[in-house]
């Protein structure tokens, strides 16, 4: 693939943070960050979680600043998990149904996902292996999300939370799989955690490889404004506040970190608690990253050895 012929990926965005937070939008120059003198968006969507449910909002726009915008602004809704997706559309129509994140239920909460890439034969995989949950649309990436929770609903159907050790190694293997058919460059939160995995995504210069995520991490008050040219805003909280982001490329002159190819990161309560490579299952730490791990000896946090 030349890079001319190099379609332009998705945008992805999310948030952790220790006590509840706000952002806001340009989705226009949002997009544009990630894809300057690229295409027009296609469609956006915000998943900000509330509890055991998520708050959903999402429309196939084209580039131009949705109206919903202003009055998810106006509406002042903070919290501590969110996920954010910026569509150029590689396959499906411009619908609702194919316009990210997509959310579902499992376990009694609800479940919210975001993918940047294409996924060459996922169709097959569905076909085989997902009975309860299918596709409203016609994209690769809510196929994936299906997969992933059919593979999940065996750990949460007897009405129990399983621990961090057991997510992971079925998003680990998940992963895996995903990586086999394409750049699977993918958010996940379960409303306990933000799982973001790092694949390869198409690069200024028209090739696809990696870095497909980077990593920040904030502490206590910082300036709101870092990230406004990249069309984000994060009120700062104050000096208890944590926050940690992952996004497709970085959005402000701060010190963001790549991930790996294959890199898997878990964010809960603002930062990075667990990260780890495709080649050694045990949990490492991102070059650069601080990961405070004061929950080890919680058997819902514990790191898989």
């Amino acid at each position: 693939m030349t890079p001319q012929d190099s379609p332009t990926m998705c945008e992805l965005f999310c948030l952790s943070s220790c006590l509840p937070t706000r952002a806001t939008f340009s989705l226009k120059a949002f997009a544009a960050h990630g894809a300057p003198g690229g295409r027009n968006v296609d469609g956006w969507g915000l998943a900000f979680h509330d509890g055991r449910d998520v708050r959903l909002y999402k429309e196939p726009e084209p580039a131009t600043d949705s109206s919903w915008l202003g009055f998810i602004q106006g509406r002042h809704l903070p919290t501590r998990i969110l996920i954010s997706h910026i569509r150029h559309a590689l396959g499906g129509g411009v619908t609702l149904a194919n316009t990210q994140p997509f959310v579902r239920e499992l376990g009694g909460r609800a479940h919210a996902f975001a993918h940047n890439g294409f996924l060459n034969g996922i169709q097959g995989e569905v076909g085989r292996s997902s009975a309860r949950f299918r596709p409203v649309g016609e994209t690769d990436s809510e196929m994936a999300f299906c997969l992933l929770l059919e593979r999940f609903s065996r750990l949460w159907e007897n009405g129990s939370t399983p621990a961090l050790p057991l997510r992971l190694a079925v998003l680990a293997k998940f992963a895996e799989d995903m990586r086999a058919l394409g750049p699977a460059n993918f958010l996940y939160s379960d409303g306990d955690f933000i799982f973001g995995h790092g694949h390869r995504r198409t690069q200024a210069n028209g090739t696809i490889e990696p870095p497909g995520l980077w990593c920040l991490q904030r502490e206590c008050a910082v300036d709101p404004g870092a990230m406004a040219s990249a069309g984000v805003n994060v009120e700062p909280g104050g000096e208890t506040q944590r926050i940690a982001l992952l996004a497709s490329v970085p959005l402000s002159s701060e010190r963001w970190c790549p991930l790996g190819e294959g890199e898997i990161v878990v964010l809960a309560d603002g930062r990075v608690i667990s990260s780890g490579l495709p080649s050694s299952r045990s949990q490492t730490h991102m070059a650069g990253i601080t990961s405070t791990m004061s929950a080890v000896d919680d058997p819902m946090l514990t790191p898989p050895a």
